[in-house]
């Protein structure tokens, strides 16, 4: 691989509007007395309705639609749901919603989406056989580092991280069970797992031991205090050398296995910067650092920019190399230990894959 190319032509930019500054909640003092008792009887009415808008229902893997009653506004969709289905967990439910499961009129939300009453939420639940534990399987992929709070791996192409849609057996969850123990928070289908690979991406990720360590990987990684590169053939001549991409995605709402570049109001904003690593003719290898951690990111802002993952026709990449497999590694994660104020970097060489796929681009017309 041929070091990066200095930047010799201008920078390029693609972006929706600024999204706003979050603010966090205001901290709730203590009540005076005077309305203490008014809070106790809207506590009293808001328990009320959330068990009157709430009646456990048998679990089913049909579809699920109903109107929201006024008495439910100002509730959150997730705590709704976790009240009509007591025997499901919160955490499983919150999962299924932020996958796209649970729309409300259409749209997918947020677990903290609260409602107003009125609206029509539809969604489907797993069955009870998808909620068995994980039973374990050979652990066959290099494990980079491990102690007592996190173990961090290189994910393999074409294993998923955690039983999905698919109902694989193998998974990367599944295997480390084989070898330790994992954080009980997002069980049975997802214990420890603080962030995820696609099955068809390769490298660097980690996961949680225990309970502790799972909630603050967690606010690490939404805080985007994590870095995290990635490597990538795209399709095309990436004319600038480098890039920012800041663009909100959605869920694909036709296709629900796929994302899509939306408007801010309407997606969860994304920042991806890139950096051209080495020009083929048709094709490009890139690194790419990104902010966020959106589901599909790379590959929605690559095509969004007009250079699709090559071989990736799910969004839009022709076939690449007689086959329709894209090429998309995560090669760098560096981070602070979550408990020790020690640095971590964890690099992650291209899988032989990889390789063998740059190697046939070069022998095809060499590189620019």
């Amino acid at each position: 691989m041929e070091p990066t190319r200095k930047a010799t032509r201008q920078n390029k930019t693609a972006s929706a509007e600024t999204p706003e500054k979050a603010t966090g909640p205001k901290s709730a003092g203590r009540l005076p007395k005077a309305t203490q008792a008014t809070s106790d009887k809207t506590l009293a009415k808001k328990r009320n309705a959330e068990e009157g808008c709430a009646k456990p229902q048998a679990m089913s893997a049909k579809k699920h639609e109903w109107r929201v009653e006024s008495d439910c506004r100002g509730l959150r969709l997730d705590a709704i749901l976790a009240r009509r289905h007591v025997e499901i967990s919160r955490s499983l439910l919150q999962e299924m919603i932020k996958s796209g499961e649970a729309l409300v009129d259409g749209i997918a939300v947020k677990p903290s989406h609260k409602l107003r009453g009125g609206e029509i939420v539809t969604y489907k639940i797993p069955k009870i056989a998808e909620q068995q534990p994980i039973a374990s399987t050979p652990l066959d992929f290099p494990i980079l580092f491990e102690d007592h709070h996190m173990i961090a791996v290189e994910k393999p192409v074409g294993l998923v991280v955690h039983p999905g849609a698919g109902r694989e057996e193998k998974s990367v969850v599944s295997a480390l069970l084989s070898y330790t123990k994992l954080s009980p928070i997002g069980a049975p289908l997802r214990p420890g797992v603080v962030h995820r690979l696609d099955k068809t991406t390769s490298g660097i990720m980690v996961l949680a031991k225990t309970e502790r360590a799972h909630k603050r990987l967690a606010k690490m990684f939404a805080g985007h205090t994590i870095a995290k590169e990635y490597m990538a053939i795209v399709q095309g001549a990436v004319e600038a050398d480098r890039g920012r991409v800041e663009v909100a995605i959605e869920r694909d709402r036709v296709h629900r296995k796929r994302m899509r570049a939306t408007r801010q109001d309407r997606g969860r904003m994304a920042i991806s910067h890139y950096e051209v690593v080495e020009r083929f003719p048709g094709a490009t290898l890139v690194r790419v650092r990104i902010e966020t951690g959106r589901t599909h990111q790379i590959r929605v802002h690559m095509s969004y920019i007009g250079h699709p993952l090559c071989g990736d026709i799910l969004y839009g990449g022709r076939p690449f190399l007689g086959k329709s497999n894209h090429y998309l590694h995560s090669a760098r994660l560096a981070m602070k230990h979550p408990f020790i104020d020690v640095d971590i970097e964890w690099l992650s060489p291209l899988p032989a894959a990889f390789e063998a796929a740059l190697t046939e681009l070069r022998n095809r017309g060499g590189t620019r």
